[in-house]
């Protein structure tokens, strides 16, 4: 028996989020079911390092899964990608060895040390076509120095109850924001936050809040009254799904997973 790690690529718009659910039409659904159809295999469970909603992008998702059979790491990628649709794409296949007596196996979720989301917005009085689905839209002019001091306020261990929605499923709302960054080029702004983990909602209602800001609805600081609060009530609305991107799941270097370098990431959403 060994564990297999995939790296998986998806467009949100197609999909009703990762999660498996009876309709059938979610990423893991369609994964599983093209994991079954290359195999033989009568029944394969994926785990993810994390779960995105509809209309959340992929650009990198990690996932595993335990099997006996023998394939090369190549036909992994091949093989089952001939049987997934054009919106989803294993990119790389690694395989481990895995014991189960022993504590020390790799889990997508558990052996994950920090996740990084990007979110691109468009910032322009007038929407865009070639944008919808992609990207964000604030029409608003957006002031990007008062939302990088707001998001100040956020960098560190807390309590994010103010940034978490009413059904999240996470054991406890202390995470830890590593950073984040926020550039413009153009009339296209990217958020890019690096955490240890992230509530259900938590990057779209931070987009939002940190949106009231740079909107000048509210001043810099009141991301800190909002953070101390422990009030979801208080932050902005949800933000739209649109332009968020898991872009990477960071584990230790001893797995040795061939992901992709973040930076190739920024340069392919600096690109779109």
């Amino acid at each position: 028996m060994k564990r297999l790690v995939l790296g998986v690529q998806y467009d949100g718009n197609s999909w009703h989020g990762w999660q498996t659910q009876p309709s059938g039409n979610t990423v893991q659904d369609t994964l599983e079911k093209a994991l079954q159809l290359f195999t033989g295999a009568a029944d394969i469970r994926v785990t993810c390092a994390g779960r995105t909603d509809a209309g959340v992008h992929g650009i990198e998702q990690v996932v595993h899964f335990d099997t006996d059979l023998y394939r090369a790491e190549y036909s992994w990628v091949n093989g089952v990608n001939t049987f997934l649709p054009a919106s989803v794409a294993v990119q790389w296949a690694k395989e481990l060895p895995m014991d189960p007596e022993s504590d020390d196996n790799f889990h997508a979720r558990f052996s994950a040390r920090a996740r990084t989301y990007h979110y691109i917005l468009h910032n322009c009085k007038v929407r865009s076509p070639m944008w919808m689905n992609r990207a964000g839209w604030v029409f608003r002019p957006l002031d990007v120095e008062r939302m990088r001091a707001a998001a100040a306020h956020l960098i560190g261990e807390h309590d994010f109850t103010s940034f978490r929605a009413s059904g999240c499923q996470a054991k406890t709302p202390v995470k830890n924001m590593y950073s984040i960054q926020i550039q413009r080029q153009g009339e296209m702004i990217i958020f890019t936050l690096r955490a240890s983990a992230f509530l259900h909602h938590m990057v779209r209602n931070i987009i939002g809040s940190l949106i009231f800001v740079g909107t000048g609805k509210r001043e810099p600081e009141w991301m800190g009254q909002v953070l101390t609060s422990l009030n979801r009530e208080i932050a902005a609305p949800t933000f739209m799904p649109d332009g968020l991107y898991l872009a990477k799941i960071d584990y230790e270097d001893k797995w040795q997973l061939p992901q992709r370098e973040l930076v190739e990431t920024l340069a392919f959403l600096s690109f779109l």
